[in-house]
């Protein structure tokens, strides 16, 4: 019986209860990504014999019928430090140096019991919102033609196709909710200090986090990348002999994993919230796909039938608040290409550099927008509602293709064109996530991107919860 395409929450669980062994888990996935990576490119480096010695070891642990992830294999973008691993961030440019310790996202995941199996393809200092660099053209494994976006689409796509269960991603100005969008799964950018941020924080602006097939598997994630594990939602479980609360057990509101068993409380369902529907939710001059514009009120539609208050929120968001945002992104730019050979980054990268230098020689970096933004334009623009509901794109992704090797212009209108949805919300520092909801005429998947002000991840994940058991979505593409 292969475990390949089961929930995360699910492989943990029999892991724990002695059902598989956490070796046979790993062999199964390694086997699935031989056979599908070939097509997708979505791994820059897979752990094979690490991976499995680390399988077995973990399989000796103690405590192992204690770890919320025994046994689950999770996908590491190659943007954070994997312990033995180098960390190329997408660039030829970058050092080929083994990392000496894991980063605290990547030890919190380890601790758990997730094993990691591959280190996932970035474009090039994860700057754009596609996913080619000089390892790999990532595709979508919904339509190989796309890109699966980025900057985490290597991760987007090993999970989407089922090499994996969970995968970890960082999000700088969407970099988690627009993958997440064009391949059809969850994903959940966490708002300041839940999350130990990346090294590369985009001046604050990026956050680490997880991608998934299901709303529970990724509040799991989430809940072991944050340290709080009262972030996790109650599962489904059989039901065993072993005492409620206890590893494996469930009691009458279903087995909820918590702290190794000793008792966190469940987080209650969401339910009487103000919901703002926002269709356009970019500043005037963009323009969003009026299919994805209907996704997002349908979806408004199955929230009211939950119980909630669901308004229009008809405000574009503010032009400088746009300028600011393409500003951060060049900053950020040349910010990253700092200490490298120039000879050795792609045209994209030293175009968007050379963008940020010039910006910055006028004061223009973005900063003041941020700070703005930050103080009190985005609680002024949000209004009174709990959450607010957008299109996560604005159209379908778009070719997977070495957009690395053009210059400035075709980069920044493509970004801008299919994904101006999410970087506001990087800029506030606030919790936003990607939920999928139907299909578009193209035949890809569409987004819904759930935005709450800080402290709101919980919130956002009910709410996320609620969208999935009304409208459930297929959880992997066709293999």
């Amino acid at each position: 019986m292969s475990w390949v395409g089961r929930s995360a929450a699910e492989i943990a669980e029999a892991v724990r209860r002695g059902e598989v062994t956490a070796p046979s888990i790993v062999e199964d996935h390694l086997r699935v990504i031989a056979e599908r990576d070939g097509r997708i490119g979505a791994f820059r480096r897979v752990r094979t014999e690490r991976a499995l010695a680390e399988a077995r070891a973990l399989q000796e642990r103690e405590d192992l019928a204690t770890l919320p992830l025994a046994g689950v294999p999770v996908a590491i973008k190659d943007v954070v430090a994997v312990r033995g691993e180098s960390m190329r961030n997408g660039s030829a440019a970058t050092s080929s140096v083994a990392a000496a310790e894991d980063h605290p996202v990547v030890a919190r995941l380890r601790a758990a019991g997730a094993v990691v199996v591959g280190i996932t393809n970035v474009p090039e200092l994860s700057l754009a919102g596609f996913c080619d660099s000089v390892y790999a053209v990532t595709r979508n494994p919904w339509d190989p033609r796309r890109t699966p976006g980025g900057s985490s689409g290597g991760s987007a796509a090993a999970v989407a196709a089922g090499m994996v269960p969970l995968a970890h991603g960082t999000d700088g100005l969407g970099s988690l909710r627009v993958p997440a969008a064009c391949c059809g799964i969850v994903a959940i950018k966490p708002g300041q200090k839940v999350v130990p941020p990346p090294e590369h924080d985009w001046y604050g602006m990026a956050e680490n986090g997880p991608l998934a097939t299901t709303v529970t598997d990724l509040a799991l994630a989430l809940a072991v990348m944050a340290g709080d594990m009262s972030l996790a939602l109650p599962t489904t479980s059989h039901r065993t002999s072993g005492s409620p609360g206890s590893p494996g057990s469930s009691g009458d509101d279903g087995a909820l994993w918590s702290d190794g068993g000793r008792g966190a409380p469940i987080p209650p369902r969401p339910s009487g919230l103000r919901i703002g529907v926002a269709r356009l939710p970019v500043p005037p001059g963009f323009a969003i796909d009026p299919e994805l514009q209907r996704a997002v009120v349908e979806a408004g539609h199955t929230l009211a039938a939950a119980g909630h208050t669901v308004v229009e929120h008809e405000t574009r968001l503010p032009s400088w608040l746009g300028s600011a945002t393409i500003a951060a992104w060049f900053a950020c730019a040349l910010r990253e290409t700092r200490g490298l050979d120039a000879r050795r980054l792609e045209r994209r990268t030293r175009a968007l550099a050379r963008a940020g230098r010039l910006l910055a020689r006028i004061g223009k970096d973005g900063s003041r927008g941020r700070e703005r933004w930050r103080a009190r334009g985005a609680d002024h623009w949000f209004g009174k509602a709990d959450v607010l509901i957008t299109p996560t794109l604005a159209a379908s992704p778009p070719p997977a293709e070495r957009w690395g090797r053009r210059g400035l212009l075709d980069n920044t209108r493509v970004n801008l064109t299919y994904a101006p949805a999410t970087g506001a919300w990087n800029m506030a520092g606030w919790p936003a996530m990607s939920v999928p909801y139907g299909w578009h005429s193209t035949g890809m998947p569409i987004g819904v991107q759930l935005v709450a002000p800080p402290g709101g991840e919980a919130r956002l994940l009910g709410l996320a919860q609620q969208l999935e058991a009304a409208h459930p979505w297929l959880r992997h593409a066709p293999s």
